[in-house]
């Protein structure tokens, strides 16, 4: 069992976070009219959420918004003993042309995201697809990188974050866990 090593962001950082994310993402694309919000399973989609409303608060307008479940997609999979529980992807709108905004909770190695971007590819041919992370904590082993990262977070390897939201939680933070003893 890892032990609380340091909260990293609060509850008010947190919002702040996504809200900074959100402004980031508007500026980048001139606006919302051609972006679509898709979250990664389980945190992702959460966080997705949330950056949208903020967009649509600001910008006045309702986003596609979906989320996706990369179970079979993760190159782990044969290695894994457990059956894997598939949550199911929504993404119920057409993503060719448009620019995706791939969002999840943590950057680590990049082979969730390895997973999405060959979801992705098999949903349609977007514009572009933008990575956005809350946390990003280096240690990549493929060459994936956010465009819009709430904190970076340098990690030993056998550190570990754990993220918070409160309708997973029942709180919204980010931790920082010392390594299993």
């Amino acid at each position: 069992m890892r032990r609380l090593k340091a909260q990293i962001i609060d509850t008010d950082g947190f919002d702040r976070t996504l809200t900074r994310l959100a402004h980031e993402i508007l500026e980048k694309n001139r606006g919302a009219s051609n972006i679509v919000i898709v979250g990664i399973r389980t945190r992702g989609e959460f966080i997705a959420r949330r950056v949208a409303d903020i967009i649509e608060t600001v910008e006045h307008t309702k986003l596609h918004l979906g989320s996706m479940d990369i179970t079979l997609y993760r190159d782990d999979l044969l290695g894994k003993l457990e059956q894997p529980q598939l949550k199911g992807t929504e993404v119920l709108f057409d993503i060719n042309d448009r620019d995706v905004i791939l969002i999840d909770d943590v950057l680590y190695t990049g082979r969730t995201i390895r997973a999405a971007l060959d979801e992705l590819a098999d949903l349609g041919r977007p514009r572009t697809i933008q990575l956005a992370v809350l946390v990003d904590r280096g240690h990549r082993q493929l060459p994936i990188r956010a465009d819009y990262v709430g904190k970076n977070i340098p990690t030993s390897a056998n550190e570990s974050i754990r993220v918070h939201v409160k309708e997973v939680d029942g709180e919204d933070a980010v931790l920082l866990m010392h390594p299993e003893e």
